[in-house]
């Protein structure tokens, strides 16, 4: 059945297909599409996961991004000049096909010709990318996700109650909403660095072709702190040998484009670090899932306790 609608959705697009592939099943399902001139990416988004209203503004900015000059899958319009195609309830989007290897997988050490230089002209890719987006004006009824203080830690988070991920020991969620509460203060006391951010870009999403660098997956995009898009990168390459001198690359490309201020950068680490204990609870039918989430658990703990010790200067 689901082969069947994807099929019928690239009729959608005015291109002439040679194949169909289902090649990705994970949040979407995602079908490298062949013709005789391109090869495209032909996207199933899980269903109630965004609304119509958020993927038509998610693909709206990738669409603008593109046009500033990033390096990321460009938005093919359908037949009827959408790029959002919906049949049968289910949310079709076109893409072009990027070249390119990805960066990293999920539990592996990063294997780079050039480490420090990968990371940092992805410092200088995310400075532009937010730099290109501060320049941009949304189309009226922009809507996407918030990654601030409600979207973090606020009564219902974008990816759960971490606090209250029920494996927890009652140790480990008292100290969960005691950084909770601080979180809140720095968050509020503080001057900080607020619009789109991509807010997904782990190894996974970040193609290396030769010297250059592509963004994918924008699924997770919308409003959020600047520090958050930085500290999701750094929280992955925390158990690398080189995290720091990766860490030194990734800020000083991006400063090199674009200032911004790294005083907090500690706080947004342990927050991302939590969004992970809540983001499993949803997902424990997955391969895996169990030792994911104690490592998830370990891993935030430690990192908020450390920001909590040290008066909010460390993770």
């Amino acid at each position: 059945m689901t082969e069947t609608l994807a099929q019928k959705a690239i009729d959608r697009w005015d291109i002439e297909t040679l194949s169909v592939d289902l090649v990705a099943e994970r949040e979407n399902r995602v079908y490298r599409v062949t013709t005789p001139d391109a090869v495209y990416a032909l996207r199933h988004h899980r269903g109630g996961y965004r609304t119509d209203g958020e993927l038509r503004s998610e693909l709206a900015w990738m669409d603008a991004l593109d046009g500033a000059g990033l390096s990321l899958p460009r938005p093919i319009a359908g037949s009827d000049g959408a790029h959002l195609q919906v049949l049968e309830g289910a949310q079709f989007d076109l893409l072009t096909w990027l070249p390119g290897h990805q960066m990293g997988a999920y539990g592996t050490p990063l294997d780079l010709d050039d480490p420090e230089g990968t990371f940092y002209r992805l410092g200088q890719a995310m400075a532009r990318m937010h730099a290109a987006s501060d320049a941009w004006t949304p189309p009226q009824g922009f809507t996407r996700p918030a990654w601030d203080t409600e979207g973090l830690i606020g009564e219902t988070p974008l990816w759960g109650r971490f606090w209250e991920n029920p494996t927890l020991t009652a140790e480990q969620e008292t100290l969960l909403e005691r950084f909770r509460a601080k979180a809140a203060t720095a968050l509020a006391e503080g001057q900080h660095d607020f619009g789109l951010i991509h807010a997904d870009l782990l190894r996974e999403n970040i193609l290396i072709d030769g010297d250059d660098l592509h963004l994918i997956d924008f699924d997770d995009c919308g409003h959020g702190f600047r520090l958050f898009e930085l500290a999701t990168t750094i929280f992955r390459i925390r158990e690398e040998s080189n995290a720091s001198e990766l860490q030194a690359a990734l800020i000083g490309g991006y400063q090199s484009e674009r200032a911004i201020n790294i005083t907090h950068l500690p706080l947004f680490i342990a927050l991302r670090a939590c969004t992970y204990v809540g983001w499993i609870v949803t997902r424990m039918e997955l391969e895996g899932a169990e030792a994911r989430n104690a490592r998830n658990i370990k891993t935030a703990t430690q990192v908020v306790a450390n920001w909590l010790n040290s008066g909010g200067t460390h993770v």
